[in-house]
């Protein structure tokens, strides 16, 4: 019998990489932000990972979040 896939988004970073473009809601979960509304902060401020639109909907790259996530933990310890 298979097993059901994991659906917790946070679990995207930490394992394989997953075959759909993240949302800013699984952005929101991922981080433990307390609103999507943070995502959208972030791509306004241009401090977040960067996203494409598709159609009218905003995207991430996991890949691409990923990368993002590996600056920000790679110019912390630059400044420690």
């Amino acid at each position: 019998m298979a097993t059901p896939k994991s659906t917790d988004p946070r679990a995207t970073l930490r394992g394989g990489l997953p075959d759909r473009y993240l949302t800013p809601e699984d952005l929101a979960a991922m981080f433990s932000l307390p609103s999507v509304e943070t995502v959208y902060a972030w791509r306004k401020k241009r401090i977040g990972p960067p996203a494409i639109r598709i159609g009218r909907h905003l995207r991430y790259d996991p890949r691409a979040v990923r990368d993002w996530v590996d600056t920000l933990t790679t110019n912390d310890s630059i400044a420690a």
